[in-house]
């Protein structure tokens, strides 16, 4: 059982690391412009006035839902 919890646990550590690798490689004023479609899909949206700025990421937020259900899925699938 605790076997099963500590390899769950590592590899959520790994992805998590490399998500975080990828974030900060992305925002270094030089780097490659691979994320800046990040925040910017069809269904986001944005509304900036004078005094106000709203900022809803609803097709960033589909995206990463469906690419971390299938990377879940295939991380469960090894696991077992």
């Amino acid at each position: 059982m605790f076997t099963d919890i500590g390899k769950m646990l590592v590899t959520l550590g790994i992805v998590a690391v490399l998500a975080g690798l990828v974030m900060m490689t992305a925002q270094k004023p030089g780097a490659p412009g691979f994320l800046k479609w990040f925040g910017n899909l069809p269904l986001d949206i944005r509304v900036v006035r004078e005094n106000f700025s709203f900022y809803f990421p609803l097709g960033t937020s589909i995206l990463l839902s469906v690419v971390l259900s299938i990377l879940l899925y295939l991380v469960n699938k090894f696991i077992r």
